[in-house]
Protein backbone atom coordinates (compact mmCIF):
# COMPACT_ATOMS: atom_id res chain seq x y z
CA UNK A 1 0.00 0.00 0.00
CA UNK A 2 2.55 2.32 1.38
CA UNK A 3 4.99 1.53 -1.75
CA UNK A 4 2.03 2.06 -4.43
CA UNK A 5 1.18 5.04 -2.62
CA UNK A 6 4.92 6.65 -3.09
CA UNK A 7 5.02 5.43 -6.89
CA UNK A 8 1.81 6.97 -7.65
CA UNK A 9 3.81 11.09 -5.86
CA UNK A 10 6.51 10.01 -7.99
CA UNK A 11 4.35 10.34 -10.84
CA UNK A 12 2.40 12.55 -10.40
CA UNK A 13 5.35 14.71 -9.38
CA UNK A 14 7.44 14.27 -12.47
CA UNK A 15 3.80 16.01 -14.12
CA UNK A 16 3.72 18.82 -11.87
CA UNK A 17 7.58 19.31 -12.15
CA UNK A 18 6.45 19.57 -16.25
CA UNK A 19 3.41 21.38 -16.32
CA UNK A 20 5.07 24.11 -13.40
CA UNK A 21 8.45 24.02 -15.59
CA UNK A 22 6.06 25.17 -18.48
CA UNK A 23 4.35 27.61 -16.74
CA UNK A 24 7.41 29.48 -15.41
CA UNK A 25 8.89 29.29 -19.27
CA UNK A 26 5.81 30.28 -21.02
CA UNK A 27 3.61 32.16 -18.33
CA UNK A 28 0.77 29.71 -19.41
CA UNK A 29 -0.50 26.32 -19.05
CA UNK A 30 -2.13 25.85 -22.13
CA UNK A 31 -1.07 24.11 -25.23
CA UNK A 32 1.42 22.36 -23.98
CA UNK A 33 3.65 20.86 -26.97
CA UNK A 34 3.72 17.31 -28.20
CA UNK A 35 7.25 16.75 -27.48
CA UNK A 36 7.05 18.15 -23.88
CA UNK A 37 3.69 15.92 -23.70
CA UNK A 38 5.90 12.70 -24.58
CA UNK A 39 8.85 13.22 -22.57
CA UNK A 40 6.35 13.85 -19.64
CA UNK A 41 5.11 10.50 -20.59
CA UNK A 42 8.09 8.96 -20.73
CA UNK A 43 9.34 10.39 -17.52
CA UNK A 44 6.54 8.68 -15.50
CA UNK A 45 7.40 5.48 -17.02
CA UNK A 46 10.89 5.50 -16.31
CA UNK A 47 10.09 6.61 -13.02
CA UNK A 48 7.80 3.54 -12.40
CA UNK A 49 10.28 0.98 -14.31
CA UNK A 50 14.01 2.02 -12.81
CA UNK A 51 13.15 3.16 -9.26
CA UNK A 52 12.70 0.03 -8.43
CA UNK A 53 15.43 -1.15 -9.90
CA UNK A 54 17.61 1.58 -7.64
CA UNK A 55 15.80 0.72 -4.97
CA UNK A 56 14.21 3.56 -3.90
CA UNK A 57 11.02 1.91 -2.28
CA UNK A 58 13.49 -0.64 -0.37
CA UNK A 59 12.35 0.22 3.55
CA UNK A 60 14.79 3.09 5.01
CA UNK A 61 14.02 1.78 7.97
CA UNK A 62 17.26 2.30 9.85
CA UNK A 63 19.23 3.07 7.13
CA UNK A 64 21.23 6.09 6.58
CA UNK A 65 19.05 9.15 5.25
CA UNK A 66 21.26 10.91 3.04
CA UNK A 67 22.68 7.55 1.63
CA UNK A 68 19.28 6.83 0.63
CA UNK A 69 18.52 10.47 -0.61
CA UNK A 70 21.47 9.85 -2.59
CA UNK A 71 19.98 6.54 -4.31
CA UNK A 72 16.93 8.88 -5.24
CA UNK A 73 19.32 11.36 -6.62
CA UNK A 74 21.04 9.14 -9.09
CA UNK A 75 17.55 7.55 -10.02
CA UNK A 76 16.13 10.60 -11.00
CA UNK A 77 19.34 11.81 -12.90
CA UNK A 78 19.18 8.20 -14.56
CA UNK A 79 15.51 9.12 -15.90
CA UNK A 80 16.89 12.18 -17.00
CA UNK A 81 19.61 10.63 -19.16
CA UNK A 82 17.20 8.13 -20.50
CA UNK A 83 14.81 11.43 -21.71
CA UNK A 84 17.35 13.04 -23.22
CA UNK A 85 18.70 9.83 -25.26
CA UNK A 86 15.30 9.30 -26.05
CA UNK A 87 15.02 13.17 -27.26
CA UNK A 88 18.02 12.59 -29.62
CA UNK A 89 16.71 9.26 -30.73
CA UNK A 90 13.68 10.95 -32.18
CA UNK A 91 15.76 13.50 -33.55
CA UNK A 92 13.41 16.11 -31.43
CA UNK A 93 15.65 18.04 -29.30
CA UNK A 94 15.40 21.06 -31.76
CA UNK A 95 11.45 20.79 -30.46
CA UNK A 96 12.66 20.59 -26.73
CA UNK A 97 12.90 24.32 -24.90
CA UNK A 98 16.03 23.77 -22.92
CA UNK A 99 15.08 25.68 -20.18
CA UNK A 100 11.75 23.85 -20.05
CA UNK A 101 13.56 20.94 -19.71
CA UNK A 102 16.04 22.06 -16.95
CA UNK A 103 12.99 23.55 -15.07
CA UNK A 104 11.11 20.51 -15.16
CA UNK A 105 14.22 18.44 -13.90
CA UNK A 106 15.18 20.18 -10.74
CA UNK A 107 11.57 20.98 -10.21
CA UNK A 108 10.42 16.95 -10.52
CA UNK A 109 13.74 15.94 -9.05
CA UNK A 110 13.67 18.24 -6.26
CA UNK A 111 9.91 17.65 -5.13
CA UNK A 112 10.64 13.89 -5.13
CA UNK A 113 13.47 14.28 -2.91
CA UNK A 114 11.97 16.67 -0.46
CA UNK A 115 9.14 14.99 -0.57
CA UNK A 116 11.11 11.58 0.88
CA UNK A 117 12.99 13.42 2.68
CA UNK A 118 10.01 14.62 4.77
CA UNK A 119 8.14 11.01 4.95
CA UNK A 120 11.38 9.91 6.43
CA UNK A 121 11.81 12.81 8.86
CA UNK A 122 8.31 12.45 9.97
CA UNK A 123 8.15 8.77 10.37
CA UNK A 124 11.32 8.68 12.52
CA UNK A 125 9.16 11.16 14.66
CA UNK A 126 6.56 9.01 14.87
CA UNK A 127 9.17 5.80 15.73
CA UNK A 128 10.24 7.47 18.21
CA UNK A 129 7.47 7.59 20.07
CA UNK A 130 6.53 4.45 19.86
CA UNK A 131 4.76 3.92 16.97
CA UNK A 132 4.99 2.33 13.62
CA UNK A 133 7.51 0.08 14.67
CA UNK A 134 8.95 -3.78 13.99
CA UNK A 135 9.65 -6.33 17.11
CA UNK A 136 12.69 -8.65 17.03
CA UNK A 137 13.77 -11.49 18.58
CA UNK A 138 17.57 -11.90 18.95
CA UNK A 139 19.56 -15.02 19.04
CA UNK A 140 22.99 -15.24 20.42
CA UNK A 141 25.34 -14.96 23.33
CA UNK A 142 24.88 -12.17 26.08
CA UNK A 143 27.49 -10.18 25.10
CA UNK A 144 26.58 -9.23 21.59
CA UNK A 145 23.00 -9.45 22.67
CA UNK A 146 23.81 -6.82 24.83
CA UNK A 147 25.65 -4.68 22.06
CA UNK A 148 22.65 -4.92 19.98
CA UNK A 149 20.11 -3.95 22.31
CA UNK A 150 22.52 -0.67 23.19
CA UNK A 151 22.22 0.21 19.51
CA UNK A 152 18.33 -0.10 19.49
CA UNK A 153 17.96 1.49 22.52
CA UNK A 154 20.11 4.45 20.97
CA UNK A 155 18.37 4.89 17.86
CA UNK A 156 14.83 4.60 18.90
CA UNK A 157 13.85 6.44 15.45
CA UNK A 158 14.47 3.28 13.60
CA UNK A 159 11.43 1.87 14.73
CA UNK A 160 12.59 -1.72 15.91
CA UNK A 161 11.62 -2.70 19.85
CA UNK A 162 13.40 -6.29 21.06
CA UNK A 163 10.85 -8.15 22.92
CA UNK A 164 13.02 -11.27 24.02
CA UNK A 165 16.74 -12.88 23.79
CA UNK A 166 17.21 -16.52 23.16
CA UNK A 167 20.85 -17.22 25.15
CA UNK A 168 22.65 -19.35 22.91
CA UNK A 169 26.11 -19.80 25.08
CA UNK A 170 26.81 -23.28 26.04
CA UNK A 171 25.70 -24.60 29.74
CA UNK A 172 23.78 -21.53 30.81
CA UNK A 173 23.16 -21.55 34.36
CA UNK A 174 19.38 -20.16 35.36
CA UNK A 175 21.45 -17.98 38.09
CA UNK A 176 23.45 -16.29 34.77
CA UNK A 177 20.38 -15.86 32.54
CA UNK A 178 18.74 -14.09 35.46
CA UNK A 179 21.43 -11.57 35.69
CA UNK A 180 21.65 -10.69 32.03
CA UNK A 181 17.51 -10.23 32.35
CA UNK A 182 17.76 -8.02 34.92
CA UNK A 183 20.69 -5.76 33.35
CA UNK A 184 18.53 -5.30 30.10
CA UNK A 185 15.21 -3.95 31.87
CA UNK A 186 13.86 -7.42 32.73
CA UNK A 187 13.90 -8.25 28.67
CA UNK A 188 12.15 -11.94 28.63
CA UNK A 189 15.87 -14.13 28.43
CA UNK A 190 14.84 -17.82 27.06
CA UNK A 191 17.74 -20.89 26.55
CA UNK A 192 15.01 -23.37 24.93
CA UNK A 193 14.79 -22.88 21.12
CA UNK A 194 11.34 -24.24 20.87
CA UNK A 195 9.90 -21.89 23.03
CA UNK A 196 11.70 -19.17 21.50
CA UNK A 197 10.49 -20.47 18.14
CA UNK A 198 6.72 -20.52 19.98
CA UNK A 199 7.01 -17.58 21.30
CA UNK A 200 8.42 -15.52 17.95
CA UNK A 201 4.77 -17.48 16.51
CA UNK A 202 2.39 -16.72 19.21
CA UNK A 203 3.78 -12.99 19.53
CA UNK A 204 3.77 -12.61 15.68
CA UNK A 205 7.62 -11.37 16.16
CA UNK A 206 8.56 -8.94 12.90
CA UNK A 207 12.17 -10.13 12.69
CA UNK A 208 14.19 -12.60 14.61
CA UNK A 209 18.22 -11.39 14.47
CA UNK A 210 20.73 -13.96 14.47
CA UNK A 211 23.54 -12.24 16.06
CA UNK A 212 26.11 -15.41 16.07
CA UNK A 213 29.52 -15.75 14.95
CA UNK A 214 30.76 -16.93 11.35
CA UNK A 215 31.51 -20.71 12.94
CA UNK A 216 27.91 -21.24 13.68
CA UNK A 217 26.78 -22.02 10.19
CA UNK A 218 24.61 -24.94 11.49
CA UNK A 219 22.92 -22.77 13.84
CA UNK A 220 22.09 -20.45 11.07
CA UNK A 221 20.27 -23.53 8.93
CA UNK A 222 19.11 -24.38 11.78
CA UNK A 223 16.90 -21.47 12.75
CA UNK A 224 16.43 -21.35 8.29
CA UNK A 225 14.75 -24.74 8.82
CA UNK A 226 13.02 -23.52 11.70
CA UNK A 227 10.80 -20.58 10.43
CA UNK A 228 10.66 -21.72 6.42
CA UNK A 229 7.04 -21.82 6.66
CA UNK A 230 7.00 -18.53 8.80
CA UNK A 231 6.50 -14.80 7.58
CA UNK A 232 8.96 -13.89 9.66
CA UNK A 233 12.48 -11.65 8.49
CA UNK A 234 15.10 -13.37 9.17
CA UNK A 235 18.23 -11.50 9.32
CA UNK A 236 22.05 -12.28 10.07
CA UNK A 237 24.37 -9.72 11.91
CA UNK A 238 27.78 -11.86 12.23
CA UNK A 239 29.33 -11.31 15.61
CA UNK A 240 33.14 -10.97 14.92
CA UNK A 241 34.33 -9.09 17.92
CA UNK A 242 36.73 -11.16 18.03
CA UNK A 243 38.69 -10.85 15.05
CA UNK A 244 39.25 -7.10 14.61
CA UNK A 245 39.41 -3.70 16.12
CA UNK A 246 37.76 -1.87 13.39
CA UNK A 247 34.04 -2.03 12.48
CA UNK A 248 33.29 -4.58 9.77
CA UNK A 249 32.24 -3.18 6.39
CA UNK A 250 31.16 -5.38 3.70
CA UNK A 251 32.78 -4.95 0.26
CA UNK A 252 32.52 -6.29 -3.26
CA UNK A 253 36.13 -7.52 -4.72
CA UNK A 254 36.03 -9.00 -8.02
CA UNK A 255 32.35 -9.72 -7.72
CA UNK A 256 32.44 -11.14 -4.48
CA UNK A 257 31.16 -9.75 -1.37
CA UNK A 258 34.00 -9.78 1.65
CA UNK A 259 33.73 -8.75 5.13
CA UNK A 260 36.91 -6.15 5.88
CA UNK A 261 38.13 -7.41 9.17
CA UNK A 262 41.02 -5.09 9.90
CA UNK A 263 41.10 -2.19 8.31
CA UNK A 264 38.89 1.24 9.64
CA UNK A 265 35.79 1.46 7.36
CA UNK A 266 36.15 5.14 6.40
CA UNK A 267 36.10 5.60 2.32
CA UNK A 268 38.24 8.45 0.45
CA UNK A 269 35.42 10.89 0.02
CA UNK A 270 34.62 10.56 3.76
CA UNK A 271 38.01 11.17 4.68
CA UNK A 272 38.21 14.95 2.08
CA UNK A 273 37.57 17.39 4.31
CA UNK A 274 40.42 15.94 6.91
CA UNK A 275 42.63 15.83 3.70
CA UNK A 276 41.75 19.57 2.78
CA UNK A 277 41.96 20.70 5.99
CA UNK A 278 45.24 19.31 6.60
CA UNK A 279 46.83 20.94 3.45
CA UNK A 280 44.98 24.09 4.46
CA UNK A 281 46.19 24.26 7.85
CA UNK A 282 49.80 23.20 7.81
CA UNK A 283 50.52 25.80 4.93
CA UNK A 284 48.45 28.40 6.89
CA UNK A 285 50.42 27.03 9.90
CA UNK A 286 54.35 27.54 8.25
CA UNK A 287 53.62 30.80 6.78
CA UNK A 288 52.28 32.26 10.42
CA UNK A 289 55.14 30.25 12.35
CA UNK A 290 58.33 31.55 10.05
CA UNK A 291 59.33 33.90 11.96
CA UNK A 292 59.32 31.45 14.80
CA UNK A 293 61.19 28.94 12.53
CA UNK A 294 63.95 31.45 12.17
CA UNK A 295 64.46 31.84 15.90
CA UNK A 296 64.74 28.82 16.62
CA UNK A 297 67.00 28.02 14.33
CA UNK A 298 68.98 30.36 15.46
CA UNK A 299 68.94 29.15 18.57
CA UNK A 300 69.98 25.66 18.11
CA UNK A 301 73.20 26.85 15.79
CA UNK A 302 74.26 29.31 18.52
CA UNK A 303 73.81 27.19 21.76
CA UNK A 304 75.15 23.71 20.19
CA UNK A 305 77.18 22.21 17.43
CA UNK A 306 74.98 20.36 14.96
CA UNK A 307 72.34 20.77 11.91
CA UNK A 308 69.18 22.53 12.84
CA UNK A 309 66.72 19.49 12.41
CA UNK A 310 66.47 16.25 13.22
CA UNK A 311 65.34 13.59 11.17
CA UNK A 312 64.38 10.13 12.22
CA UNK A 313 62.31 7.27 9.84
CA UNK A 314 58.48 6.35 11.31
CA UNK A 315 55.94 4.55 9.98
CA UNK A 316 53.16 6.46 8.08
CA UNK A 317 49.79 5.14 7.28
CA UNK A 318 49.43 1.12 6.20
CA UNK A 319 53.13 1.12 7.48
CA UNK A 320 55.14 3.47 4.84
CA UNK A 321 58.27 4.83 6.03
CA UNK A 322 58.69 8.24 6.12
CA UNK A 323 61.39 10.86 7.21
CA UNK A 324 59.89 12.82 10.04
CA UNK A 325 60.94 16.25 11.17
CA UNK A 326 62.13 18.10 13.97
CA UNK A 327 64.09 20.94 15.47
CA UNK A 328 67.22 19.02 17.22
CA UNK A 329 66.84 19.29 20.97
CA UNK A 330 69.71 17.05 21.75
CA UNK A 331 73.30 17.21 21.95
CA UNK A 332 74.30 15.06 18.37
CA UNK A 333 75.31 11.76 19.75
CA UNK A 334 75.33 7.87 18.09
CA UNK A 335 74.02 4.73 19.40
CA UNK A 336 74.10 1.36 18.88
CA UNK A 337 72.14 0.30 15.84
CA UNK A 338 68.68 -1.14 16.69
CA UNK A 339 68.98 0.62 20.33
CA UNK A 340 67.00 3.79 20.89
CA UNK A 341 67.25 5.51 24.33
CA UNK A 342 64.69 7.66 25.19
CA UNK A 343 64.95 10.97 27.03
CA UNK A 344 64.70 11.04 30.28
CA UNK A 345 64.34 13.86 33.01
CA UNK A 346 67.63 15.82 33.67
CA UNK A 347 68.52 14.35 30.44
CA UNK A 348 72.42 15.28 29.75
CA UNK A 349 72.03 15.31 26.46
CA UNK A 350 68.74 17.34 26.16
CA UNK A 351 70.34 20.99 25.39
CA UNK A 352 68.77 24.29 27.53
CA UNK A 353 66.90 25.15 24.67
CA UNK A 354 66.27 22.01 23.73
CA UNK A 355 64.22 21.25 26.92
CA UNK A 356 62.48 24.36 26.47
CA UNK A 357 61.39 23.47 23.02
CA UNK A 358 60.29 19.83 24.41
CA UNK A 359 58.14 20.99 27.31
CA UNK A 360 55.91 23.28 25.13
CA UNK A 361 56.42 21.27 21.93
CA UNK A 362 58.35 23.38 19.63
CA UNK A 363 60.26 20.53 18.44
CA UNK A 364 57.41 19.16 16.51
CA UNK A 365 56.84 22.35 14.34
CA UNK A 366 58.70 21.12 11.54
CA UNK A 367 56.26 18.26 11.03
CA UNK A 368 53.62 20.69 9.61
CA UNK A 369 56.35 19.95 6.90
CA UNK A 370 55.42 16.48 6.92
CA UNK A 371 51.25 17.07 6.78
CA UNK A 372 51.71 18.95 3.98
CA UNK A 373 53.82 16.66 2.22
CA UNK A 374 50.63 14.21 2.52
CA UNK A 375 52.68 12.03 5.16
CA UNK A 376 50.90 13.03 8.09
CA UNK A 377 47.79 14.55 9.26
CA UNK A 378 47.45 17.49 12.02
CA UNK A 379 45.22 14.97 14.23
CA UNK A 380 46.01 11.66 14.69
CA UNK A 381 48.09 8.69 16.81
CA UNK A 382 51.83 10.33 17.27
CA UNK A 383 54.39 8.01 15.23
CA UNK A 384 57.04 5.82 17.47
CA UNK A 385 60.49 5.36 16.86
CA UNK A 386 60.27 2.45 14.51
CA UNK A 387 62.78 0.33 17.74
CA UNK A 388 59.55 0.84 19.83
CA UNK A 389 57.86 -0.69 17.02
CA UNK A 390 59.39 -3.62 17.58
CA UNK A 391 59.34 -3.24 21.30
CA UNK A 392 55.32 -2.78 21.56
CA UNK A 393 53.87 -4.39 18.84
CA UNK A 394 54.39 -7.94 20.75
CA UNK A 395 53.47 -6.70 24.09
CA UNK A 396 50.31 -4.28 23.40
CA UNK A 397 47.25 -5.54 21.84
CA UNK A 398 46.52 -4.04 18.76
CA UNK A 399 49.36 -1.36 18.49
CA UNK A 400 50.22 -1.72 14.64
CA UNK A 401 46.14 -0.81 14.22
CA UNK A 402 47.64 2.93 14.86
CA UNK A 403 49.04 2.99 11.43
CA UNK A 404 45.95 2.33 9.57
CA UNK A 405 45.81 5.77 9.29
CA UNK A 406 48.08 8.64 8.96
CA UNK A 407 50.04 9.44 12.22
CA UNK A 408 49.50 13.01 13.54
CA UNK A 409 51.15 16.32 14.98
CA UNK A 410 47.90 15.81 18.05
CA UNK A 411 46.01 13.57 18.71
CA UNK A 412 43.02 12.37 21.53
CA UNK A 413 45.98 10.37 23.48
CA UNK A 414 48.16 13.61 23.65
CA UNK A 415 45.12 15.86 24.62
CA UNK A 416 44.28 13.53 27.43
CA UNK A 417 48.08 13.84 29.32
CA UNK A 418 49.87 10.81 27.24
CA UNK A 419 52.66 12.47 25.71
CA UNK A 420 56.52 12.12 26.40
CA UNK A 421 58.15 8.90 27.26
CA UNK A 422 56.41 5.48 27.95
CA UNK A 423 58.85 3.79 30.75
CA UNK A 424 56.05 1.48 31.09
CA UNK A 425 53.96 -0.92 29.14
CA UNK A 426 50.84 -0.31 31.14
CA UNK A 427 51.42 3.59 29.58
CA UNK A 428 51.40 2.69 25.98
CA UNK A 429 48.51 0.37 26.27
CA UNK A 430 46.53 3.22 27.83
CA UNK A 431 48.13 5.49 24.93
CA UNK A 432 47.05 3.25 22.63
CA UNK A 433 43.54 2.51 23.81
CA UNK A 434 43.02 6.21 23.20
CA UNK A 435 44.61 6.09 19.81
CA UNK A 436 42.27 3.41 18.37
CA UNK A 437 39.00 4.73 20.37
CA UNK A 438 40.14 7.88 17.63
CA UNK A 439 40.15 5.93 14.86
CA UNK A 440 36.89 3.61 16.13
CA UNK A 441 35.14 7.18 16.37
CA UNK A 442 36.57 9.22 13.34
CA UNK A 443 34.64 12.51 12.41
CA UNK A 444 35.73 15.87 10.85
CA UNK A 445 34.46 17.48 14.16
CA UNK A 446 36.48 14.92 16.61
CA UNK A 447 39.20 16.48 15.10
CA UNK A 448 38.34 19.47 15.27
CA UNK A 449 37.88 19.09 18.96
CA UNK A 450 41.31 17.83 19.45
CA UNK A 451 42.54 20.90 17.85
CA UNK A 452 40.61 23.08 19.59
CA UNK A 453 41.98 21.55 23.30
CA UNK A 454 45.14 21.61 22.00
CA UNK A 455 45.57 24.91 21.31
CA UNK A 456 44.31 25.86 24.68
CA UNK A 457 46.39 22.88 26.65
CA UNK A 458 48.25 20.59 24.82
CA UNK A 459 50.85 21.84 24.07
CA UNK A 460 52.48 21.82 27.58
CA UNK A 461 53.08 18.18 29.66
CA UNK A 462 55.31 17.55 32.57
CA UNK A 463 55.78 14.11 30.70
CA UNK A 464 57.20 15.97 28.07
CA UNK A 465 60.95 16.29 28.76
Amino acid sequence: MFRNTARFLDALFVIAGGLLAHWMRFSTLAALPDTERLLIAFNCVLVLLMFPGFGVYETWRGKALGAMLARVAAAWLAVVAAALLLAFTLHRMDAVSRLWFAYSTLISGALIVVTKCAVHVALRSVRRRGMNFRTVAIVGAPGFARTLLAHLEHAPQAGFKPVCVLDMSVNSSLERVAAYGAQINRLPVLTDANAFAAKVRDEHVNEVWLALPLSEEHTIYRFQRMFRHDFVNLRFIPDVRSLSLFDHSLVEVVGLPTLSLSAPSLSPPQMWPKLIFDRLFAAAALIALAPVFVVLAVGIKLTSPGPVFFRQTRKGADGEPFSIYKFRSMTVHHEAHGQLTQASRNDSRVTKLGAFMRRTSLDELPQFLNVLLGQMSVVGPRPHALEHDDLYKDQVYGYMHRYRIKPGITGWAQVNGYRGATAKVEKMEARVKFDLFYIHNWSFWFDMKIVFITIFKGFVGRNAF
